[in-house]
């Protein structure tokens, strides 16, 4: 009799464990949302010390562009996400969700700034590649993370090239497994 019920158990356990695995082994393990993170994950582009300018984030304007404490305004580099707030245009599709992407990261944080060769664009906006530290220690390369996670398209006007080939690298392997706009627009 102890045998049989030691059969029923284990099988149960089995089955319950099958049932777990299949729940949550099938589940897509990209989420192509950041909302849906605790912390984003850090590209192959995370250091452990980084030179740079510190600067807080109080204000996002877009996906790409964000305004520091001292009121100026920052355009990253290598990177176009959907229009959002340009009066001439419509909103883009997937606008919206680049803008809340970049302030969820951004917003009231301290980044690093790093600058290529120009200071500024044609608006008076600084051009920086941004870094984000993380509270596991590395640090988010902003920049790519947009466009890798299809927050964003690459875009690149000399002389600011110094990421290029990355963020096209980037910008491929988004398109290649249809991240965010990629595969909502």
């Amino acid at each position: 009799m102890n045998g049989a019920k030691l059969l029923v158990a284990t099988s149960l356990l089995i089955t319950i464990i099958g049932f777990s695995l299949l729940w949550f082994g099938l589940k897509p393990s990209f989420t192509p949302l950041v909302e849906n993170r605790q912390e984003p994950i850090a590209t192959q582009s995370a250091v452990e010390s980084l030179e740079g300018e510190r600067a807080l984030i109080p204000k996002v304007i877009d996906g790409d562009t964000i305004e520091l404490e001292n009121g100026n305004k920052v355009r990253l580099i290598g990177v176009d996400t959907p229009e959002t707030v340009d009066p001439r245009r419509p909103v883009g599709c997937f606008g919206k969700e680049a803008s809340n992407v970049t302030k969820k990261l951004l917003l009231n944080k301290e980044v690093i700034l790093q600058k290529d060769v120009s200071e500024t664009d044609k608006y008076n906006r600084l051009l920086r590649y941004v870094y984000l530290p993380l509270e596991n220690g590395q640090t988010l390369f902003v920049n790519d993370y947009l466009i890798r996670e299809g927050f964003a398209k690459s875009l690149t006007y000399p002389p600011d090239v110094k990421f290029t080939e990355q963020f096209l690298q980037a910008e491929r392997q988004a398109r290649g497994q249809k991240r965010g706009l990629w595969g909502g627009c």
